[in-house]
């Protein structure tokens, strides 16, 4: 007997959007109910399978490459499917949220491909889940202008032929989407309303503007989260009569797990892989979150002295450039996350030139292109690689056979001699509040102090105070790091930030939330997995 069609998904404590039934057809959502019928349970097990994992390494404070999938590694014979034409050369990338401005403005800033955010960059508001899709929808329809409110500034899309190459990133596994329900009361994962709406509504479109429907996935642990994803795309591509293989994922090698299975993840995705991402905090993040146990050794410092050519970090990207070439994928670098100031030209030299020295180093080491955060850093970015690069597409042809890298190099985070600073705590909770009351309002990416921040660093700032606190950890000024040296600092940068906005603004914001639920991450004796899901039960919207 056949199983029946699910019922349409119910939408619960939801306001009316304007135009929303473009994005909330009954098709769609009979698509997103099917992708939550067959997938979730899966993705559940997956789920349960990190939390035994984590035990696993909190008992070993090890990790090594998997000796089941040995085989695989040691395959040379199989590649990832060719890249589309539109997904060839991918030598500068630009992130961001999905709202109308930042849609145009990066479609029109030049990069080869924007990466269009529905996780760390955006707050998962239901207006921002919704309109951000209408919003891609417009702009492939070229139905779609902006005027700044403030500034009288009108913005539209540029032609065709000169704009960027959506990658979407929906939301990472481990996050619900509230407002969207089945009939047995389970909320559907972000990540399939994310990809189903877009999927659904854009894969033919894509098609006919001689592009496709590609994809960036976050947060990936491991090669069987790989394999779920790549069991949605087969399924969907079928579901809505597009030929297999049209969908393309760069997989985000932003956990320590995925670290160890890089050829697994291309692996399993191979029909539709088109790369892997060096990320850098939430990569961090991971190493914290998944050796907190691991005592004095695995102890990070202040974030900012954590570089890409930290030895640990280094063997983490040529891995990953010499994996991707090896079996045909791009290899692409991580953020520039420099936000120009429009005051300060000697604060713009001093970050430019350290932007353009990062990329340099990328674009040495053999990545294919890169991230920036800014229009501004567009040209920087791209200056490097097309040093490197020149009229080629992409470096694949470089295969980093000199590239030798242990399990254990992974891993060698003592091999930095930099310590956690007390400055490095302060700013810690300043990014961590900041953000956190930034995205309470609905805002994902946010620029403090001339950074671009999102989910991601507010993770990293969270997990190195509590990594700090319970390591106890002692500053360069003599004071160690206590929950109460935590409180003092938290309570001293509310204080600054009520003067710095005035006791208006202040009241306005949600800034003692932020501060609560900071400490609240940050000193709790069981570490969250992730801020965002404690903050999602504050979220409004």
């Amino acid at each position: 007997m056949s199983t029946p069609a699910p019922s349409p998904l119910a939408i619960v404590d939801a306001e009316p959007l304007p135009r929303q039934e473009e994005v909330l057809t009954d098709a769609a959502l009979a698509f997103v109910a099917e992708l939550h019928r067959r997938f979730t349970p899966r993705r559940d097990e997956l789920l349960a399978r990190r939390a035994e994992r984590r035990a696993e390494i909190a008992r070993t404070s090890t990790l090594d490459f998997l000796p089941e999938t040995a085989a695989i590694r040691a395959d040379d014979s199989w590649r990832v499917a060719p890249a589309p034409a539109a997904l060839n050369d991918r030598r500068v990338e630009i992130t961001g949220p999905t709202d109308r401005k930042m849609t145009i403005n990066a479609l029109n800033s030049g990069a080869r491909v924007w990466l269009a955010d529905f996780e760390d960059a955006s707050a998962p508001t239901w207006e921002n889940v919704v309109l951000g899709q209408l919003n891609l929808i417009a702009a492939y329809t070229r139905d779609i202008d902006f005027t700044d409110p403030r500034s009288g500034k009108s913005y539209a899309l540029r032609p065709d032929e000169e704009l960027a190459t959506v990658v979407m990133r929906p939301r990472g596994w481990h996050l619900t989407e509230r407002h969207l329900v089945a009939e047995d009361g389970s909320q559907v994962p972000g990540a399939l309303v994310d990809f189903g709406l877009y999927f659904f509504h854009n894969a033919q479109r894509l098609l006919d503007l001689g592009k496709g429907p590609y994809f960036y996935l976050p947060k990936t642990e491991s090669h069987l989260e790989a394999r779920l994803w790549n069991d949605v795309f087969v399924f969907a591509q079928d579901y809505v009569g597009v030929p297999q293989g049209t969908i393309r994922a760069t997989v985000l090698i932003e956990t320590i797990t995925a670290a160890y299975e890089m050829e697994e993840i291309l692996y399993e995705l191979r029909d539709h892989a088109s790369g892997l991402n060096a990320g850098r905090w939430d990569y961090l993040f991971s190493i914290v979150k998944n050796f907190r146990d691991g005592g004095p050794k695995f102890v990070l410092p202040d974030r900012n002295a954590v570089t890409m050519t930290a030895p640990f970090m280094r063997a983490y990207t040529e891995l990953l450039v010499r994996t991707c070439h090896k079996r045909g994928a791009h290899a692409i670098g991580g953020m520039a996350a420099f936000i120009p100031s429009r005051r300060d030209a000697e604060v713009n030299k001093v970050a430019f030139e350290k932007v353009r020295a990062d990329k340099d180093r990328e674009a040495n080491d053999g990545f294919d292109g890169s991230w920036v955060a800014h229009p501004d850093l567009v040209p920087i970015a791209m200056e490097s690689f097309d040093r490197v690069l020149g009229d080629k597409p992409n470096q694949k042809d470089r295969l980093r056979e000199d590239v030798q890298v242990s399990a254990a190099d992974l891993i060698a985070v003592d091999s930095l001699e930099a310590k956690p600073t007390y400055p490095g705590l302060v700013n810690a909770v300043q990014v961590g509040i900041r953000y956190i009351e930034a995205w309470l309002r609905g805002l994902g990416a946010v620029a403090i102090f001339n950074l671009m921040e999102d989910a991601a660093t507010a993770e990293i700032s969270r997990s190195q105070i509590w990594q700090w606190i319970n390591a106890g950890v002692e500053f360069e000024n003599g004071e160690k790091a206590t929950p109460e040296l935590a409180r003092k600092v938290a309570a001293e940068e509310l204080d600054s930030i009520r003067g710095e906005i005035g006791e208006e603004a202040f009241a306005a914001g949600h800034w003692q939330e932020a501060h609560d639920l900071l400490l609240r991450v940050s000193l709790d004796e069981d570490y969250a997995d992730f801020l965002t899901l404690p903050a999602y039960e504050q979220l409004r919207g």
